[in-house]
């Protein structure tokens, strides 16, 4: 008896470069960014002196470490947050002292709903940025993780980046890709904490599939500056992808099921 094997779907040399160019997250142009170590912190423009910037890395560390503990007060935090306001009112241009704002509202926010709304069990507590209460903390991240963006992205694509700079990059744009992302699946799925979302004014007039997209946008900057988990997710939410990726599938069900057909 002669045994007919399902027939394998094909694909053309240029076929294949586009989906793997499409779904590696190793293609991801990281190489397209130099870092190099010899590189002052920072860009011209930030215009902060080595010993200020020394004095603001000891301040900074004192800080965060105010808010590391294992269950940090919500006077601890607001304590915390009023000191990094200081410092970025102090220096406007330290691109540091915004991610790391965002970061302390967002444990904020975290402690006041879970004081306000005990009895509230919440498999992401992310879901309490989206809540009437925190609309105001919420746009004040969204605004903080853009400027720190600005001020430390290069003038030019082609400029090299310090380490630090590169890391801090990767570091926010993920973040905000993260948030972004989480507005989405709120906007899509609704909240599980409370009726009422209440998506950052900014953001309000975008749908879900729009927010999606502008978080794979982040993703993708996140992972071309080193963050490998960045990589991954702007993988997981190119539209592109996805509508490739169904194209294809569709197309490969197509074919092997025609191929059974011909047994």
């Amino acid at each position: 008896m002669t045994t007919v094997s399902p027939a394998q779907p094909s694909l053309t040399s240029n076929d294949a470069a586009v989906l793997q160019a499409l779904f590696d997250a190793e293609s991801s142009p990281s190489s397209g960014v130099t870092i190099e170590s010899t590189r002052p912190s920072w860009p011209a423009t930030v215009n902060i002196s080595d010993a200020d910037l020394a004095s603001l890395k000891t301040q900074e560390a004192d800080i965060i470490r105010q808010v590391q503990g294992d269950d940090p007060s919500q006077e601890v935090v607001k304590s915390a947050l009023e000191k990094i306001d200081t410092l970025v009112k102090e220096y406007p241009s330290y691109p540091p002292a915004y991610t790391n704002r965002a970061q302390i509202m967002r444990l904020l926010i975290d402690l006041q709903y879970k004081q306000s709304h005990p009895e509230t069990q919440t498999e992401s507590p992310d879901d309490a940025l989206f809540t009437p209460e925190a609309d105001s903390m919420s746009s004040q991240i969204f605004t903080d993780l853009g400027k720190a963006i600005n001020l430390a992205t290069p003038a030019s694509p082609a400029d090299s980046l310090s380490t630090v700079q590169a890391r801090l990059l990767a570091d926010a744009h993920t973040h905000r890709g993260y948030l972004l992302l989480k507005a989405a699946r709120v906007r899509k799925n609704g909240s599980i904490l409370s009726e009422d979302v209440v998506i950052p004014e900014r953001l309000r007039a975008l749908n879900a599939d729009e927010l999606e997209e502008m978080a794979s946008r982040d993703f993708f900057l996140g992972g071309r500056f080193g963050n490998k988990v960045a990589q991954q997710l702007a993988v997981q939410t190119n539209p592109y992808a996805k509508m490739c990726g169904a194209i294809v599938k569709e197309a490969m069900k197509k074919e092997v099921e025609g191929g059974q057909d011909c047994t």
